[in-house]
Formats: C-alpha cells, sequence, structure tokens
C-alpha cells in the first residue's frame, strides 16, 4: 500500500490521545496507592505511639543505667517515688500494680541498686526485691599494717581524704578502744573487709575496725588467755604484732611466739628485724642494716631488751591467737630462710642458728635485690 500506517499512534490522533491518557491514568493510580500506603503506615505507627503514651508503665528492660539509693526504713511507697523521681518506672499507678500482683509480699532493703531508666515497674520491683542486686562498696585491710598505711588504704577505698582519716586517729577517745589500749590505736585497728556506708566518715570506719578487734579478742579470749601465761592484754598484743611481721603460717606463729616468751624470760634482746625496720620507718624490707640496728629508738630490740612500748602494726586472729597461746619450745633462735615459701628455721644454740642465717643468705644471693 502506497497510504499511510494506520495503527501508528504518532499517525492517528485518536490513538495518540488514549495512549497518552493510559501512561497518566497509570501515573496517578501509583500515587494514590503509595500515598495511601503511607498513610495507612502512620496510622498504624501514631496508634501505636498514641497507645504507648496513653499507658501507666514503660515496656521493656529499659534504656539507660542508673544507680538508685533505697535509704533506711524506707516503705515500698517510698521505694516507687524514688524509681519515679529517677525516671526509672512511668507512673506509681503501674508500681503499685506490680505490688499487687507480685506473687509474695516484696520487701526492699535498704542500700544502692543498679536499674535502668524507663523500666517496666515490674522488672523494677523484682530487681529491688532481691537483695543479692544490692550493690556495696567494701574496703579490705590486709593484716600487718601500720595504721598510717591503713588510711591510704582506706582513704581509697572510701574515696576520703587520708587527712580525715589522720585527724579521726587522732581523736583517740572516739575510736571506741578498750581500756587496756591506753590511748594508743596501734594494734588496735582490726584488719578485715569492711563495707562503706552512703554517706562514709572516717570516724565511723576506723569505729567498724575497733569493734570489730572487739569481737575477735572476745571469741579468743584475748585478755582472759593472756593472763594464763602471766601476760598483760597489751604486752601479748605488742607480741602478735611483731609474730604478724616474723611469721609466715600460724603453726610458725606460735612457735615464734614461744622464743620470744623463752628470750624474755632469759633476759635475752629480742632482735627482731621487724621491731627495728618500725623503727626506722622501713617496714616494707625484710633485713636490716647495721646503721638501722644502731638506731637510738625503744623499738630497736637490738639495743632495748623486753617489748617494744607499743604494737608495731595491727595483727591478725592467728598472730593473736599465737601470742596467747605460745608453743612450748627449747628454742630460742628462729630466721626465714625462704621468704618466698614462707619456711622458718628454729634452733636452741647459736652456733645451729647462724647454719640457719647461712641458709637465708644464701637465699638472698640467689634473689638479688628481695632482701
Amino acid at each position: 500500500m502506497s497510504g499511510p500506517f494506520r495503527d501508528d499512534p504518532e499517525q492517528d490522533p485518536r490513538k495518540e490521545f488514549w495512549y497518552r491518557f493510559r501512561s497518566a491514568f497509570a501515573v496517578v493510580l501509583s500515587l494514590v496507592v503509595l500515598v495511601g500506603g503511607g498513610l495507612f503506615v502512620a496510622n498504624q505507627v501514631h496508634g501505636a505511639y498514641l497507645s504507648y503514651k496513653s499507658t501507666d508503665d514503660y515496656l521493656g528492660d529499659g534504656d539507660k543505667p542508673v544507680l538508685v539509693r533505697i535509704p533506711e526504713d524506707a516503705s515500698v511507697t517510698a521505694a516507687g517515688d524514688i524509681l519515679l523521681d529517677a525516671d526509672v518506672i512511668k507512673s506509681m499507678k503501674a508500681f503499685r500494680a506490680a505490688v499487687r500482683d507480685a506473687s509474695t509480699d516484696p520487701t526492699i532493703q535498704a542500700g544502692q541498686y543498679k536499674l535502668w531508666t524507663h523500666m517496666s515497674a515490674e522488672k523494677a520491683l523484682a530487681i529491688l526485691s532481691d537483695p543479692a542486686n544490692i550493690q556495696h562498696t567494701r574496703v579490705t585491710v590486709t593484716e600487718g599494717l601500720t595504721i598510717s598505711e591503713q588510711a591510704a588504704v582506706l582513704a581509697k577505698g572510701s574515696s576520703l581524704p587520708v587527712s580525715q582519716f589522720t585527724k579521726a586517729i587522732a581523736n583517740t577517745g572516739k575510736l571506741g578502744l578498750p581500756a587496756w589500749a591506753k590511748g594508743n590505736p596501734e594494734g588496735f585497728m582490726f584488719p578485715d573487709t569492711y563495707e562503706v556506708a552512703d554517706k562514709p566518715t572516717a570516724l565511723g570506719i576506723l569505729q567498724q575496725q575497733t569493734r570489730q578487734f572487739t569481737k575477735v579478742t572476745n571469741t579468743l579470749n584475748f585478755t582472759g588467755q593472756a593472763g594464763t601465761i602471766k601476760r598483760t592484754p597489751y604486752e601479748a598484743l605488742t607480741v602478735a604484732s611483731i609474730l604478724e611481721k616474723e611469721g609466715k603460717t600460724a603453726k610458725d606463729k606460735k612457735i615464734i611466739a614461744g622464743i620470744i616468751y623463752n628470750r624474755l624470760a632469759k633476759g635475752m634482746p629480742l632482735q627482731s628485724d621487724a621491731t627495728v625496720l618500725f623503727a626506722n620507718n622501713a617496714t616494707s624490707k625484710l633485713t636490716t642494716t647495721d646503721a638501722q640496728r644502731k638506731k637510738q629508738s625503744p623499738y630497736n630490740t637490738y639495743l632495748v631488751k623486753g617489748l617494744p612500748p607499743t604494737p608495731i602494726n595491727n595483727p591478725g586472729a592467728d598472730s593473736m591467737s599465737a601470742a596467747v597461746a605460745p608453743a612450748k619450745t627449747n628454742d630460742l633462735y628462729w630466721v626465714v630462710i625462704d621468704p618466698e615459701k614462707g619456711t622458718t628455721a628454729f634452733a636452741a644454740t647459736i652456733t645451729d642458728h647462724n647454719k640457719n642465717v647461712a641458709k637465708f643468705q644464701a637465699w638472698c644471693q640467689a634473689h638479688k635485690g628481695k632482701c
């Protein structure tokens, strides 16, 4: 055919119109579906948000960790108010409902708890109802530290300045020392692990130590046993402080205690390096130098016979027990021959003792810088 091709829309005006109309309609229909779907999703999200906002409780396990402290004698309602103020729970209504629906009557102990903001009231109540969730702050004081050394440990553990402990220690009348302490706190600040209060004071922590000291001495019948071996409790405590540095095991401490009392009975100087180190403020060392042993001090038991005037540190229960229940022995000398293992050798004569000292010196030669 020589005429135009009739199916070509560019050649047929009617078909060209319908072609453009169908394309435009498809675009409009797509937009309607898109907008309609978006509105549906938006309505669903908005509905969920309104539902969430209208409820009295948060959902889930919470968002950000927060420490909450429940004071002494706080009621369950008071605990709920504290949680509400900390934004842990959303409403007291939800918290009361959680208390009402609990399987057992909830008991909330005083202390600090780790919770989260925006928690469900039920989960918050469950945490507060379990004493295992209380966050404790504790400080451990090891045996054999002097009061000044303890002060540094206690200051670090309680976040209080050392100066507050120094000041409190000086106020001996308020420490709770026994009458036989002679007003001297050295030896009476019992080493143990102590819980630090919410708002600690240096005096309060030190009083915990003296209360524990009294408890331990009562358990050991310390004063009674001291009288049995014809020693005052203060003398026995001084011996215990020496044992804390000189002995490594409970058995060795009892033997050393027996030797100390033997030497005292014979009028022999104790010749304890521990007391000389205390006199020279060198408590962290193992041995003493000639210069240290020549220092004029009532604590230098190389120069002065008898016991030091006070304890030289704060001993633990093993040393205190050994001091009032010494082993019966004929020995007059002791020396640690292996400090790492804590092996101590004993002797009844100076000849045998010198042999043991040679073993200690050999150990020191083999372990440079440790003696």
